[in-house]
């Protein structure tokens, strides 16, 4: 009897002991996966980190996927673009610009006829920014402006070479006033403004090419 209990005995232990090590070696599995398990972690996050920066670096862009470009308010509300930044590259597709209206960047090759032209209808973007490149002053409106303004505005661009005037419905002030990199709003027509931001940007400095033609190029 002594002798089948010492053996049972050291049978029940020598079980025990494959228990233990059977629970060890799953202990250090279990290491062994959270360790790898959060190295993966730590690493998809260090991407995504990085995705995300690059996400938040992109979001300042202009729909084309150029950069949107920055611009300084005047102390008397002129926003002011710098005209080198603004992409110039001839293109035939729509352009997603970063302001409304446009006052620069890339445009179509055909630029919108702007010799004191009046647009009754909307007119392509892409186009009229070339005509701001001709050094065009862009009169533009939405359907909250004064119809006695719009009269008044029609006769000043009617008399002025390298002007035009068209509806912009999207715009967010009754009247503005766009040049390559220049842009202001306006009270109405008889707003002094509008006349010094003739007589400063029709064909004025900002002009990236001076003399170009203000004909010849795209009517309604």
């Amino acid at each position: 009897m002594g002798s089948a209990k010492k053996s049972s005995t050291a049978s029940r232990k020598a079980r025990i002991e494959e228990m233990r090590k059977a629970e060890r070696a799953r202990d250090r599995r279990g290491r062994i996966i959270t360790i790898t398990l959060s190295a993966v972690v730590v690493a998809a996050l260090a991407v995504g980190g990085v995705v995300l920066f690059q996400q938040g670096e992109d979001s300042d862009t202009a729909g084309d996927g150029n950069a949107a470009p920055k611009f300084k308010t005047t102390a008397d509300g002129e926003k002011v673009w710098d005209a080198k930044k603004l992409g110039r590259t001839h293109v035939t597709k729509d352009v997603s610009y970063s302001m409304t209206p446009p006052v620069g960047g890339d445009h179509d090759q055909v630029w919108m006829n702007c010799n004191g032209d009046v647009y009754k209808d909307e007119i392509p973007e892409r186009h009229a920014v070339h005509s701001l490149e001709h050094g065009a002053v862009w009169v533009t409106y939405n359907d909250k402006a004064k119809p006695a303004d719009l009269k008044k505005l029609e006769q000043k661009v009617k008399q002025t070479p390298y002007s035009l005037m068209s509806p912009v419905k999207d715009q967010k002030d009754p009247v503005m006033l766009s040049a390559w990199g220049r842009q202001r709003t306006v009270t109405g027509a008889d707003d002094p403004k509008v006349g010094s931001f003739f007589s400063t940007y029709v064909q004025g400095k900002q002009t990236p090419e001076p003399g170009a033609a203000c004909t010849g190029g795209k009517s309604q």
